[in-house]
């Protein structure tokens, strides 16, 4: 079993949630997080009254980003981080990160199941 964790722009995670559940892929949590990748959060910020004229120096700041985690048995995860490649893909600073944890051990609480099929 492996955890599957993903740090996605805001506005892709409806069309990923959409591409997994297409490969039968429907449990998952997502939440709202922050943070700053290889564009270091950087943004520019206007400042003066002669009109717009951005600062010497770049403010830093977090990026508000999705992150979405979802445990699958291991002979699902090369087609769920693929699928999230391709749903979330542009090819621009930004795209996310992906990380594969391995899982020891899952419980269904309701039925106590255990291993894959908790999760199943």
């Amino acid at each position: 079993m492996k955890e599957i964790v993903a740090v996605l722009r805001m506005n892709k995670v409806q069309h990923t949630r959409d591409a997994l559940a297409e490969k039968g892929h429907y449990a998952m949590t997502v939440k709202n997080v922050l943070g700053r990748g290889k564009q270091k959060g950087l943004q520019y910020e206007l400042e003066g009254d002669s009109g717009p004229q951005f600062t010497e120096s770049p403010r830093i700041h977090y990026i508000p980003k999705r992150l979405l985690m979802l445990l699958v048995t291991d002979d699902h995860v090369q087609e769920v981080v693929e699928t999230i490649i391709k749903a979330n893909q542009t090819g621009n600073i930004g795209d996310g990160k992906i990380f594969i944890c391995p899982v020891e051990d899952a419980i269904r609480v309701r039925t106590k199941e255990t291993g894959d099929r908790a999760i199943l």
